[in-house]
């Protein structure tokens, strides 16, 4: 009879710790699901299509390697430039929408340029103990080839005289061709940085051009926002936003940051975060005029483009993972000098 007893007690004992085992893992489980990425579905974005088109005039001219000089620049101009081995070896080139799953994730930048870099940062969504959003962020790198979480690339103009350079008519971000508007073309951005010139025919110096310390932003679609974006904006920042509302300004991602993370509901001017004022906003639809952009010396100027999804934005919330956009840009010469 002791001896049953004392089964007893040790059956019971063991289905204790096993209870208390089941209850680590589902604990496990519960912070595992409630990890995710800066989208809560932990989606990517699709980009159906990236279109450069550069329109000319008064002698200029544009090249992806500085060395063959085109009117228009397509993406199989990029393409091959990025798999060419001698014509600009140290290119750093980064086209993920050359991939066959051409994907990209939302990152975040507060503008600052280094080394001719756009700073970018890559975000993950987590909970704290109360149940709030955090995030955290880590550096990217631009990398050479058909990989990353935005666009990079180099284009060189050429000009015999002091010139400026227009963001043409018909520019745009639009929802590609065939796919549903999610509303993330409103998140999306387009930036850059002038690198510095050198002379004419001086292919190595202009390659190896990476004196930017200005990054010009281009928020395109700054107001329109779906009725998801406007509900996640009152939910996770406080923020009141319509459907025709432009948002002027916000808050970048600027440096790392370490978990536990910084509470979405808390974001403020500080060390890892700076406020964007992007240089040209415009409204949902193409550009129905010239915008100044950029100056040009006389010769060879380089000028670093990225093309992301800002994580930052209003828009950028759940509903809109998945989607699909396209970034079309031309660019024209102004007819008098400045």
């Amino acid at each position: 009879m002791a001896k049953r007893k004392e089964s007893k007690k040790e059956n019971k004992r063991k289905r204790k710790i096993l209870l208390a085992l089941l209850l680590v893992v589902f604990t496990g489980i519960i912070l595992t699901a409630n990890t995710y990425a800066w989208f809560t579905s932990n989606k990517t974005i699709t980009v159906d299509a990236i279109d450069v088109q550069v329109t000319t005039a008064n002698g200029i001219q544009v090249s992806t390697d500085a060395t063959n000089w085109k009117t228009v620049i397509t993406n199989t101009d990029l393409n091959n430039t990025l798999l060419a081995s001698t014509l600009y070896p140290t290119n750093t080139n980064q086209l993920p929408f050359k991939s066959s799953n051409a994907q990209i994730a939302p990152v975040s930048t507060g503008g600052t340029v280094t080394s001719g870099k756009l700073k970018m940062y890559l975000g993950e969504l987590g909970t704290d103990t109360n149940d709030n959003k955090v995030l955290t962020a880590t550096a990217e790198t631009d990398t050479k080839g058909a990989v990353g979480n935005y666009v990079a690339f180099d284009l060189f103009f050429l000009v015999t005289q002091n010139s400026v350079v227009k963001l043409g008519s018909g520019s745009s971000v639009t929802t590609s061709t065939g796919a549903t508007n999610k509303g993330l073309k409103n998140a999306a951005r387009v930036a850059w940085i002038n690198e510095g010139s050198a002379s004419a025919g001086d292919v190595t110096s202009a390659q190896g051009l990476a004196n930017g310390s200005t990054a010009l932003i281009w928020e395109p679609n700054n107001n329109v926002h779906t009725d998801a974006a406007i509900a996640d904006a009152l939910s996770t920042y406080g923020a009141t936003i319509t459907g025709t509302t432009q948002v002027a300004n916000y808050y970048g991602v600027d440096a790392a940051i370490a978990t536990p993370g910084v509470a979405l509901y808390n974001l403020n001017p500080g060390t890892s975060f700076k406020q964007v004022t992007p240089g040209l906003k415009t409204q949902d639809g193409a550009l129905t005029a010239d915008q100044n952009w950029f100056s040009l010396n006389a010769g060879i100027t380089k000028v670093r483009f990225y093309l992301w999804v800002e994580g930052q934005d209003y828009d950028c919330e759940n509903n809109a993972s998945g989607d699909a956009i396209s970034f079309n840009m031309n660019f024209v010469l102004q007819d008098n000098n400045p």
